[in-house]
């Protein structure tokens, strides 16, 4: 069940004290073919896969796909309604680690992310936060078997 609020952090105990928690999960968000065309746009990276309709109906999945780097890019938005730092007045996105992609998107699947923090990282510039995040998808209403995205979101957090 999604969080009605994100689990918010004001300070570095609360913080530490909640490494190992599920942080909970996002609403789910439906990846239509309008956001995949936005993004191929954007980014020019126009594949078949995610923006020839006619072309992937030929295809396995029947469908386009979405592409990878639209997959990660939902993260910040989704993980922000999961868990907040308030504690902090700058929050910055400071990458990703282990980043994998073991199911396709499907156009029309919808999509949440499921947050476990994993390490609190003091460093020259602030804390590091390592948050586990798995985006679980769903196709014809059917929660898929296998995750379509496991990445280790990076947050630094400065005083």
């Amino acid at each position: 069940m999604p969080n009605p609020h994100p689990r918010g952090f004001t300070d570095l105990k609360a913080l530490t004290a909640a490494v190992g928690d599920d942080l909970g999960v996002s609403d789910w968000l439906t990846i239509d073919q309008p956001r995949i065309d936005a993004f191929a746009e954007a980014t020019g990276d126009r594949q078949c896969t995610p923006a020839d309709v006619d072309r992937a109906a030929q295809r396995p999945h029947a469908s386009t796909i979405a592409h990878s780097y639209l997959v990660l890019s939902l993260l910040p938005a989704l993980v922000a309604s999961i868990v907040s730092y308030d504690g902090w007045p700058t929050r910055l996105n400071y990458g990703s680690n282990k980043v994998r992609y073991p199911a396709p998107v499907t156009c029309g699947s919808r999509v949440r992310a499921q947050a476990t923090l994993v390490a609190v990282t003091p460093t020259s510039a602030g804390l590091q936060v390592t948050t586990r995040v798995t985006l679980e998808h769903e196709y014809g209403g059917q929660l898929q078997p296998r995750p379509a995205l496991v990445a280790d979101v990076l947050t630094l957090l400065v005083d």
